[in-house]
Order: C-alpha cells, then sequence, then structure tokens
C-alpha cells in the first residue's frame, strides 16, 4: 500500500487506464446497478397493491420511495468518500445485505409508517452503497473511454428498470406483494455479491484531488446541482405514477408495467448512443440538450389522456433523454472536477436528486389526490423547464478535453 501511494503518479501494466481490467469494472457496474434499480424502480408495481392493503393515500405510499430515493442520494457523500478510501467492494457487499434484510423486513409490514422505516432505509442504504461507488470506481479507470465506460455501467439502471416493473408485475399477480419482495431480496442478495467479486480499486493519479469543501463552493458544483435538483423533482414522477395513471384511464395494470419497462429501454439506448455523440458535441452541450428533451416530453403526457400510443411515445422520448442525463452527469463531473476523489464529489452532487426525489413524488401525490394530473403534469413542466434555463449559466463550460 505505501508503495502504491509513492508511485501513485505511474500506472503499472497491470493496472493501467482504459484496460481490459477496467472494463471488467464496468461489467460489475452494469450488472450491480440492473439489480439494484431492478428493485428501486420497480415501486410503481407495488404502489396499487400495496397502498390497497394499507388503506393510505397514493401521496403517503408515494412517500415510501422518496425516503429511499432521499437516502440512497444522500447517503452517496459519505458512501462516495468511503470508497475512495478502502475501495468499492466492501462498501457494495454491506449495501446488498442491508437491503436485502429492508425487503425481508418490508414483505412483513402492516403499516406504512413502518414501511417507510423498512423500505426506505433499506433500498435507500443499498443503492446508496453501490451506486456512487461503482460509477466513481469506473470513472477512475478510465481517460480516453470514459463517457463510454460510464454510459455502459448506467445502462445498467435502464436494464433495470426494464426487467424489474414487469417482473415484479408478474410476480404480485401470482404470489403477492409481499412474497414478491422476499423474492427480489434473496435475488439481489445473490447478483451483488457475485458481481463484487470482480470489484478492484481504481489505479492512483498524479493528480491531488480537490478537497470537497473547496469543491462544493464552486459555481459550477452550483449550477450543477440546482439544475439537478430541479429536474429530480419531475423526474421521478413518471416512475411513481405513470402505472397507476395508466390504469385509472382504463389501461390494463400489464400494459401499464410496461410503460415503466420502456423507460428503462429507452434510457438503455440513451445511456449507450450518447456517449459517442458526446465526443462530437461536447458532454456539456448535450447534458444541456437531454435536459430540454426530458423538460418538453412531458407535454405528451399532459395531451395523453386514455390514448397508450401518446403514452408509449412519451416515455419513449422521457427514456431517452433521461439515459442521456444519468449517463452524462458522472463524465460532466469528472471533466469538471477532475477523477481522483470523484466518488465524494459525486455523492455531494446527488444529493441534489434526492432533494428533488423526496420532495416530487408526495407534492404530486397530493395535488393529484385534490387537484388533477394534468395540473401535477404542468407543474412538471414548468420546474424541469427551469433546471434546463439554469444550465445556460455561463459557470457550465464545456470541460477540457471534451
Amino acid at each position: 500500500m505505501k508503495q502504491d501511494i509513492a508511485e501513485a503518479g505511474r500506472v503499472t501494466p497491470e493496472v493501467e487506464l482504459d484496460s481490459r481490467v477496467g472494463w471488467l469494472q464496468v461489467l460489475a457496474a452494469f450488472v450491480t446497478l440492473v439489480a439494484l434499480f431492478g428493485v428501486a424502480y420497480s415501486f410503481g408495481a407495488f404502489f396499487e397493491p400495496m397502498g390497497d392493503e394499507l388503506g393510505v393515500s397514493k401521496g403517503l405510499v408515494a412517500g415510501m420511495f422518496s425516503v429511499a430515493t432521499l437516502l440512497y442520494f444522500t447517503l452517496g457523500i459519505f458512501t462516495g468518500r468511503i470508497a475512495d478510501r478502502i475501495g468499492a467492494r466492501p462498501v457494495m457487499v454491506t449495501g446488498a445485505i442491508v437491503m436485502a434484510v429492508g425487503l425481508l423486513a418490508t414483505s412483513r409490514v402492516n403499516s406504512i409508517w413502518l414501511g417507510f422505516i423498512t423500505y426506505g432505509t433499506g433500498v435507500g442504504i443499498g443503492v446508496a452503497c453501490g451506486y456512487v461507488p461503482l460509477v466513481a470506481s469506473v470513472g477512475g479507470w478510465f481517460e480516453r473511454k470514459r463517457t463510454t465506460a460510464l454510459g455502459i455501467a448506467v445502462a445498467g439502471i435502464g436494464l433495470g428498470t426494464l426487467i424489474g416493473a414487469p417482473l415484479a408485475d408478474a410476480l404480485i399477480i401470482r404470489y403477492g406483494w409481499r412474497d414478491t419482495y422476499v423474492i427480489f431480496a434473496f435475488g439481489s442478495l445473490v447478483i451483488i455479491l457475485g458481481a463484487s467479486l470482480l470489484v478492484r480499486r481504481p489505479p492512483s493519479h498524479a493528480v491531488e484531488a480537490r478537497p470537497l469543501g473547496e469543491v462544493v463552493r464552486l459555481p459550477v458544483f452550483v449550477v450543477l446541482y440546482a439544475s439537478m435538483a430541479l429536474l429530480s423533482f419531475a423526474l421521478f414522477v413518471p416512475f411513481v405514477f405513470m402505472a397507476q395513471y395508466a390504469t385509472d384511464h382504463g389501461i390494463d395494470s400489464g400494459a401499464a408495467a410496461v410503460l415503466i419497462g420502456l423507460i428503462g429501454l429507452t434510457s438503455v439506448i440513451g445511456r449507450l448512443s450518447l456517449g459517442t455523440l458526446a465526443a462530437r458535441l461536447g458532454s456539456i452541450q448535450l447534458y444541456r440538450i437531454c435536459f430540454l428533451i426530458l423538460s418538453l416530453s412531458f407535454g405528451l403526457w399532459l395531451v395523453a389522456g386514455d390514448s397508450y400510443p401518446v403514452l408509449v411515445a412519451f416515455v419513449i422520448i422521457m427514456g431517452t433523454a433521461y439515459g442521456g442525463f444519468i449517463a452524462l452527469a458522472p463524465a460532466v463531473a469528472a471533466g469538471s472536477f477532475g477523477a481522483n476523489g470523484l466518488g465524494g464529489v459525486l455523492g455531494a452532487l446527488y444529493t441534489a436528486a434526492g432533494l428533488g426525489g423526496l420532495i416530487g413524488p408526495p407534492v404530486t401525490g397530493a395535488i393529484i389526490d385534490r387537484f388533477s394530473y394534468d395540473v401535477a403534469i404542468w407543474l412538471a413542466i414548468l420546474i424541469s423547464l427551469a433546471s434546463t434555463a439554469i444550465l445556460a449559466h455561463p459557470a457550465l463550460r464545456s470541460p477540457r478535453g471534451d
């Protein structure tokens, strides 16, 4: 270890950047994120059966998802910094165990308030221990192909979304929501523990990492943080309410679950394809474009009514832009602040998404209960457009090497 530190600027052939070992880290991150977000973003399928059995409102059920979202984004600042020091593997293993225990406990709750604790903390801590540490680790293993590698790694989020919701819907129909959470607990644990065997710490870089306290005061960090917080308010609304919206408008529950899956499928396409496009346009410019397209896509939801084809068009466009946003955010951060200490920086930045995820679904659920889906969608449009406008700030310039 001391020798590694002393030779921080020199990379040995066994651990060189953009190497085969680095691509194994991409594979490990991809598989882990499939499992983590397959569980997290399947929540829409549990929404109605849990609410009906526990006898609570849409806004209250959505609060479970919001607590988990808040935790996995805000705790990333701690799990990212811990992974910077000790590596991603022990952190992700700890998270896998905590999430499995949380899901098992959720399968036995008889109170929504217990669900806030069991599901919220279990899934929240589980995702926090996997997402930021692994994305930061992948970023540290690449230089020339960083955007492509990160795009492939976070495509696991999209595939997890694609698989999770339809799988959960099918399992709930056959076994009920409680036993489905038991299946998810053991399945995710086995997958993540297997992926952890591939994980290695990234090689050291000669450039010293900036102190996190200095980074968060930079104007570019403030711009990225504010825009992400606002966009996340709107971003999580379809994940929580799209399935319920569809069934409320006479669409079969299976077809409604497919809509959530389509967000995942198209986000995979966005993550994989936009990495190549970023080499031409620059990651910053493409990041702005993704924000704008995602904001405008909500207009299709607004006019969809009970038209399934229009809803499909909405989730395809929204999902592709969402995939680009998720794929490009770590690359934008690495280009702006450097690869060393990236776990802590991403963890701090993603607290913005946690803030938006905490506020967005419960507020939207309350608006739907009191007014209508249309009012809630209009609010999502206005807030996401505001997030796009913030990215026009001159502090956000294309980083060197883009």
